[in-house]
Formats: structure tokens, C-alpha cells, sequence
């Protein structure tokens, strides 16, 4: 097991694993979960390197110029994601489901990795990368149907391009490209009625569905606990379940990666790696 190195971290670690322990434990993960699978995220320390600039949903949905632009940018960065692996943080979320000790997963996540590792029933808050759903008459169709019509309306256009590192990539496989080269790219639309496409997620700017809130809801306050891992909760979205357990007198645990929004209502706060620190908190449970 991976020590982690930190001051106040063994005590810290006995009071997440004694919170842990009692079970109907509600996850809530965010960015900061994935990025041990090269996946960078927003507000870390990757995202500060790369100051991305996500798509928002109001200037996707109103101009064609600009779901041209993302769906360039994101036909060449979906290689990235599409071959990320769950790291040992989403296996350890998977095992503590498998032990019984967990009452939900609401991810904010995209990736699609922490089902990937083997857990059930996740709560997808913001949806998810491998589907694609259509503006007009609202068909879901997968991920890899319309990488397959992409590549047959741009014949050789991902070889004319320059090549794309993973650092050049955002969380929402949005990648760095040259005007040029966006401005080459075909767009396709739905196979069903012609309609726009857009990727089956929550943009900035757009709103979560309400029936999916009220199931986060309704999951936090019945929770014997929420544990926060890998958000920041810089945006309401996530942040508003943090609040929802404090009123409810639902204790909440945070470990992640630098201080968060959410610190002054939690009962304890790890600031350590993801994937050691859950790795450690499996080792305390057997302890």
C-alpha cells in the first residue's frame, strides 16, 4: 500500500475510515478522481497549466461555426479519453461498493471510468462522453457511431493535422487545434432526422435535468455520510449536495487534491493524492 505523506494524515485517515466504516456512504466524485488516468481536469494543477476554456452550451447551441469547432477539436481528442483506464482511486471506490459500505455514487465525471472499474448504479450528473444526443428529436446514439461517421465525411483529415498530446486535451476531450484545421472539418448530423448532434453532457451555462437533481437529493440526505472526492466544488453543481448533507446533519468527508469549497462544512479533509489515499483508507478498514 502507498503511504501518504502527510502531516495529520494517519489521524485523519482513522476518522474517514470510522466514518466509512458504518456504511450508507454517498460518493460524490469529481475531476480530481481521473486524474491518475491522464485525464486533466479544470481547476487543478493540470487545468491551471492548460487554462482551458470549455465549450458553453449557449454558444453550442447558437452557432453552427462553433459545434464545428468543438466537434473537431473533440473528433481528435476523443482518442484520449476513449483509452483511458480506471486508476487504483475509481477501483477503490468499486471495492468499497463490493463491501457493502456505500448507499450511492453521483460522479461529475464524463469518463465513464469509475463504471469502468466495476461500480453499479452511478449517478452520471453531468452525463457522459460515449454517447451523443440529437438537438431536434432528442435520439441517443453511441460515441463510437459517430467517431465511425466522422472519419468518413473527413477522409485523411486527422493525419493532416498536427499530432495532439494528452496535455492538449480537456477534461471534456476538447482539444487544441488551429483555426485551419477546424475550419476544414465536415460536420455530420443525426442519422434519424438531420437534427445537430451534441455529446450527451452538460456544457457550462446549460442546467442539470431536475429529475436528476432531485435523486441527488434525495440520495445525500437519506446518506449516513457524503465523501467528496477529487471536486473542488468551485461550481453549484457538486457543491450544492455538500450543503444539502449540512443541513441535514449528514457528516461529510472531503479528500482531495488542495483545499475546496465545501472544507468549512466537512468534518474531515484529506489533502493527498486520490489513488493513495483511498488505497490507504481500504488498509485502515482492514485494519
Amino acid at each position: 500500500m502507498t503511504e501518504v505523506a502527510e502531516d495529520g494524515t494517519g489521524t485523519r485517515l482513522r476518522v474517514l475510515a470510522d466514518l466509512v466504516s458504518d456504511g450508507d456512504v454517498v460518493v460524490l466524485s469529481g475531476a480530481g478522481l481521473s486524474t491518475e488516468s491522464g485525464i486533466p481536469d479544470y481547476r487543478g494543477e493540470t487545468g491551471r497549466r492548460r487554462r482551458a476554456e470549455p465549450m458553453t452550451y449557449q454558444a453550442f447551441t447558437g452557432s453552427e461555426a462553433a459545434r464545428r469547432r468543438y466537434w473537431a477539436r473533440s473528433h481528435l481528442g476523443w482518442r484520449h479519453i476513449a483509452r483511458a483506464r480506471p486508476n487504483a482511486g475509481h477501483r477503490a471506490v468499486a471495492a468499497l461498493q463490493r463491501r457493502g459500505l456505500l448507499a450511492g455514487i453521483i460522479t461529475q465525471n464524463v469518463d465513464g471510468l469509475q463504471q469502468a472499474a466495476g461500480a453499479d448504479g452511478v449517478i452520471e450528473l453531468h452525463g457522459a462522453l460515449d454517447r451523443v444526443v440529437c438537438l431536434s428529436c432528442g435520439e441517443r446514439t453511441p460515441r463510437t457511431r459517430l467517431e465511425e461517421r466522422l472519419r468518413a465525411a473527413n477522409p485523411g483529415w486527422e493525419e493532416r493535422v498536427a499530432a495532439v498530446s494528452p496535455e492538449a486535451v480537456n477534461p471534456d476531450g476538447d482539444a487544441v487545434l488551429a483555426d485551419a484545421a477546424v475550419e476544414q472539418f465536415r460536420l455530420v448530423g443525426c442519422e434519424r432526422c438531420g437534427g445537430p448532434l451534441k455529446p450527451d453532457v452538460i456544457f457550462f451555462g446549460e442546467n442539470v435535468p431536475p429529475a436528476r437533481v432531485r435523486d441527488c437529493y434525495a440520495l445525500t440526505e437519506r446518506a449516513g455520510a457524503l465523501l467528496v472526492l477529487g471536486s473542488s466544488l468551485t461550481v453549484l453543481s457538486g457543491y450544492r449536495f455538500v450543503r444539502h448533507a449540512a443541513r441535514h446533519g449528514v457528516p461529510v468527508a472531503i479528500v482531495n487534491r488542495g483545499a475546496t469549497r465545501g472544507d468549512g462544512h466537512a468534518l474531515v479533509t484529506l489533502d493527498a493524492p486520490l489513488g493513495a489515499a483511498l488505497g490507504a483508507l481500504l488498509g485502515e478498514l482492514d485494519a
